[in-house]
């Protein structure tokens, strides 16, 4: 085969949207993944919302940014109208004020500076859109082991913050096969089914890949977007002791269980975020709610050793879950048995993602970005293959970062803020939140 210009390992959602960004400025791309079908990493178990509420400012300008390809997912993709899309369901997000969370004034701050729109509620507003919520207050969170577990604390929720242009995609997986068809239309390709052992160098820079087999594919360009394989991957490319944020695979479960009887959730339900009981949830087809959680201090959490060889059945974090959230809807049916999502996340050490060069000439990484950058994947495409053209025409991110206009909001953002060799930041919520 020929030689391509950039080899992306990875078709989850943001590998799939960064050999996009990058097949559109010329460049031939070739996307790797040992997955048979496109998007069935990560992506597929994600909860694919849509959201703007961040704890930086950064992060809040990247998502408002973001939104906007959703709203316009089939004119962003330029693909045949004969094309299945994935369906971007705009249903907004309420956030619930709490301690935890400042009460949202740093959320509220970094929107108004954005002009993203949100609102103030009260509890009356938050029981008009939800009449099955409680406001009693829990927190804080406990495990089901714990005294008091499921017990009210005597308190009641003020009010939150609504987000109305939050939403969700109805088909993770299918948003990565979008990407990758609408690539496909300017000369990208793509192998399935194949493992990366190897990541080859020459004279200080990378040279491509081996594969499993000896197959060598060369490439003076390769972007690690392997997800919870990023570790394996950086480990390769000897990498790593350069990093002072990491990345390592983190077991989830996601829960599923049937709205109450007589409210309409998927039709008249949102998005909620709520760290009282450490749980958030969106809408599902059939008038379900998916329900995950948002990492109490008081949940172990499940760290693998790898990828590949985790335990992919539900424990009792799955009925804490879903008792959790009970206590915010008491007539929840909890079912006895489980279904949902056991899957990874690539969680980085702040739970901020890593968008960056390294040491090693032409390699790149976009990882530690499961949980809360799904919503980001067309803008990260953008910003990374701009950062690909800025380093390899000889300049020094490390030492002069990376300025990045965000299109649609027009705001200039500095990408060192996604450096491999940043401080861990103590403004990050250090959760699925950001």
């Amino acid at each position: 085969m020929a030689q391509p210009d950039v080899i992306v390992i990875g078709t989850g959602v943001i590998g799939a949207a960064i050999a996009f960004e990058l097949a559109k400025t010329g460049k031939s791309v070739l996307s790797l993944d040992r997955n048979r079908q496109i998007g069935h990493g990560s992506t597929a178990g994600s909860c694919a919302i849509i959201r703007m509420h961040y704890s930086t400012y950064d992060g809040t300008a990247f998502a408002w940014e973001g939104y906007h390809y959703w709203r316009d997912w089939a004119e962003y993709l330029g693909l045949p109208d004969t094309e299945e899309l994935a369906k971007f369901i705009e249903c907004g997000c309420l956030v619930m004020k709490t301690e935890h969370n400042g009460y949202l004034e740093k959320h509220k701050k970094n929107s108004a500076m954005l002009d993203c729109p949100h609102e103030d509620w009260g509890p009356d507003e938050i029981t008009e859109r939800l009449p099955v919520y409680g406001l009693e207050s829990f927190s804080p969170a406990k495990r089901m082991d714990q005294p008091g577990f499921g017990e009210p604390n005597g308190a009641r929720l003020t009010g939150g913050v609504y987000w109305p242009h939050a939403g969700y995609v109805t088909d993770p997986a299918l948003s990565a096969q979008n990407l990758a068809a609408a690539a496909r239309r300017h000369g990208a390709t793509t192998r399935l089914g194949v493992e990366v052992t190897e990541i080859l160098q020459e004279a200080g820079r990378v040279a491509g890949v081996r594969l499993e087999g000896g197959e060598e594919i060369h490439a003076p360009v390769v972007i690690n977007v392997a997800g919870p394989g990023s570790a394996a991957v950086n480990a390769m490319a000897g990498v790593t002791e350069e990093m002072t944020i990491t990345t390592r695979p983190l077991k989830q479960e996601v829960v599923h269980v049937p709205a109450p009887a007589g409210f309409d959730f998927e039709r008249n339900g949102t998005i909620v975020s709520d760290s009282d009981i450490a749980c958030y949830c969106r809408p599902e087809k059939g008038n379900h709610i998916l329900v995950g959680s948002e990492d109490p201090e008081c949940d172990d959490l499940v760290w693998t050793e790898d990828d590949t060889t985790y335990d992919r059945n539900f424990t009792d974090q799955w009925t804490t879950q879903a008792l959790r959230y009970a206590q915010r809807v008491p007539t929840l049916g909890v079912p006895q048995t489980a279904k949902g999502v056991v899957d990874l996340y690539d969680a980085s050490t702040d739970w901020i993602p890593i968008y960056d060069q390294t040491s090693l000439g032409g390699y790149y990484m976009a990882c530690g970005t499961s949980g809360n950058q799904y919503k980001n994947a067309p803008i990260a495409g953008k910003m990374m293959a701009a950062l690909v053209d800025f380093c390899e025409a000889g300049n020094d991110h490390d030492t002069a970062p990376l300025t990045f206009r965000l299109p649609y909001i027009e705001r200039d953002i500095d990408v060192g803020f996604y450096s491999r060799k940043r401080p861990i930041n103590e403004e990050s919520s250090f959760s699925v939140l950001g």
